[in-house]
């Protein structure tokens, strides 16, 4: 190899050097769980029918462990530095499960990662899954179009909105999460109790 030819292969060297030392370092996150569910149910009784839960569809925004937040208007940003251990749908349906579960009426229960059949599947968009700001000040808000599909013939049975509003009183991220767990838990609630009502009216009408 001749001295030019070095000195090239060595200035080039140099430069992707020195291109790979300025590159932006990736920014340390703190990863946050959804907070546990407070609230259970024992029931003397369980229904006879299957359901599945379906993981909610999503716009990119949500569809992604950013922590979601509405500073003003029509603006939507996230928290820096902190970040959901798993996309807001996923953290949403595996609530959905362990309510279903807590709440004991409906046993058999099957999520939509195992593909098995069911008599009624829960299925639905999640419209909402930040914190914002407004004149009445920080609240967690959530909101989820509920579906309450035939299984076997994907036919929609019944629908419902369900939105929470959960004030935060205090603007740190760990308070901001503590009130999504209360939130999911006033949701849930709902979401239990509606579908276990409808798919019971429903199997009533079938017999």
């Amino acid at each position: 190899m001749s001295h030019t030819c070095r000195y090239l292969v060595l200035a080039t060297a140099l430069s992707l050097s020195s291109a790979c030392s300025i590159l932006p370092q990736a920014e340390p996150a703190d990863i946050y769980r959804l907070p546990s569910a407070q609230s259970t149910r024992t029931v003397p009784h369980s229904t006879l029918w299957s359901l599945r839960v379906n993981k909610p569809i999503a716009s990119d925004v949500l569809n992604s462990p950013r922590i979601a937040v509405v500073p003003q208007g029509d603006l939507i940003s996230s928290y820096k530095g902190a970040r959901w251990s798993d996309p807001a749908p996923t953290l949403l349906r595996n609530r959905m499960l362990d309510a279903f579960q807590r709440d004991g009426r409906v046993q058999r229960l099957s999520a939509d990662d195992s593909n098995l059949q069911s008599d009624y599947e829960i299925a639905g968009e999640l419209q909402a899954f930040q914190s914002e700001y407004s004149a009445d000040g920080l609240a967690v808000v959530i909101r989820y179009d509920a579906r309450l599909v035939q299984g076997r013939s994907q036919r929609i049975l019944a629908s419902r909105r369900f939105e929470v509003r959960q004030p935060v009183s205090d603007k740190q991220v760990s308070a901001v999460v503590s009130s999504f767990g209360t939130a999911s838990d006033q949701l849930m609630k709902q979401l239990v109790d509606w579908t276990v009502v409808q798919a019971g009216q429903l199997q009533a009408k079938n017999q």
